[in-house]
């Protein structure tokens, strides 16, 4: 699971030094394929169920799933980075929203909240905890800073597969017998989180997910490793200093 998630997260960081205004999402897409091959692995994400595209790249009010086309991204949009990628049979997924160019100090306020929500439930992701303690310090902070949590679609078990058990909502489902978190167990936290209400629907592609309102949207993703101490973050890259 290291080397699938240490490769997931250095394409993702390349990807998001690529992005500026102009360039189309498929052509980001593509340069995330060749990429991929760099590193000997395949895209986790084409093919599945029927997947078109090799990233989910989702711009402004499309929440997950977005597929690459001849859009141009403008200055001022925020495009949602999702990558799955499969290197010697496991699975490294991870996800970022990444301003092309600038933006809005509105949608600059929705990154930060959402980033700062996946740290704040990583932290909660220690033994003896259960997935309830992930999913209700996402949501409190996300809605104490006036946003909103996707109900739709949460986080997951990843491993062998792309979606495992358990299942890590960005909200409290209020059930009493929440998953135990254990050593070993590792599992892709993301919230999900739009800036007005949290309805969504999917668009007649069948895939791309938008928010019902219009209202932008933000994507932040780790595949995190339960550990018997703190957890480890398998998607982050370390900092290279020269």
């Amino acid at each position: 699971m290291r080397p699938a998630g240490a490769i997931a997260g250095k394409v993702l960081d390349e990807m998001a030094a690529y992005v500026k205004p102009g360039l189309t999402t498929r052509q980001l897409d593509h340069f995330a394929a060749e990429r991929i091959k760099s590193y000997d692995a395949k895209s986790a994400f084409l093919g599945y169920h029927g997947y078109p595209c090799h990233t989910c790249l989702s711009v402004n009010d499309e929440v997950v799933h977005g597929l690459a086309s001849e859009r141009e991204l403008r200055f001022g949009d925020i495009v949602s980075i999702d990558i799955g990628v499969a290197y010697k049979g496991f699975i490294g997924d991870t996800a970022r929203t990444v301003v092309v160019g600038g933006c809005s100090l509105a949608a600059q306020r929705l990154l930060e909240v959402t980033e700062q929500s996946l740290y704040l439930g990583i932290a909660q992701a220690k033994p003896g905890n259960r997935v309830v303690d992930v999913s209700v310090a996402v949501q409190q902070f996300v809605e104490q800073n006036g946003f909103s949590v996707v109900r739709e679609f949460v986080g997951h078990g990843v491993g062998r597969s792309m979606h495992e058990e358990p299942q890590v909502p960005n909200f409290d489902e209020g059930k009493k017998n929440s998953p135990k978190l254990k050593p070993g167990m590792t599992i892709a936290i993301e919230p999900m989180v739009n800036a007005g209400r949290p309805e969504v629907k999917i668009l007649k592609d069948g895939w791309t997910v938008v928010t019902r309102d219009g209202s932008l949207s933000a994507h932040f993703e780790h595949t995190v490793l339960v550990t018997d101490n703190e957890p480890e973050i398998l998607t982050w890259v370390k900092p290279r200093f020269e």
